[in-house]
């Protein structure tokens, strides 16, 4: 199993505080004969007449030299768990976990701009010093 994030246990206590209930830590997703960990699975209830909303999470931290680097990785790593995701729990998104300087950063500049104009991905934005999630970007 791969090292946790160092943002993991952040994340973690961020979707707790908005009221997600942590399912599965990490999240192991399989095809063939190959298993693949998700950080974070989460369910959340959103009302009693409504059906349960289930979620992934892949929390990346974005700490290298390069943050174009950083954003391939995790993108390229985002689309494979989402395909398997597709056909194991169908009902699950996945999103990827960022901190809010990480938003600022790469993602308000025209790369970023355009994977999101272009539905590439999902976003949950995280203050790291008081644990909470800012926005959810769909």
């Amino acid at each position: 199993m791969p090292a946790k994030d160092i943002y993991h246990n952040t994340v973690r206590t961020a979707l707790e505080k908005d009221g997600w209930t942590i399912t599965n830590d990490p999240l192991t997703l399989e095809i063939g004969d190959r298993s693949l960990f998700v950080d974070l699975g989460a369910e959340k209830i959103l009302a009693a007449e409504k059906q349960g909303r289930k979620i992934a999470v892949e929390v990346k931290s974005f700490l290298s030299v390069s943050p174009v680097h950083d954003l391939e990785e995790a993108l390229g790593q985002y689309i494979v768990y989402e395909d398997i995701l597709e056909l194991s729990e169908p009902e699950r998104n996945i999103y990827l976990a960022v901190r809010e300087e990480v938003y600022l950063d790469i993602f308000s500049e025209p790369l970023g701009q355009l994977l999101l104009r272009k539905k590439r991905l999902k976003l949950i934005v995280f203050d790291s010093s008081r644990e909470i999630i800012i926005r959810w970007i769909d």
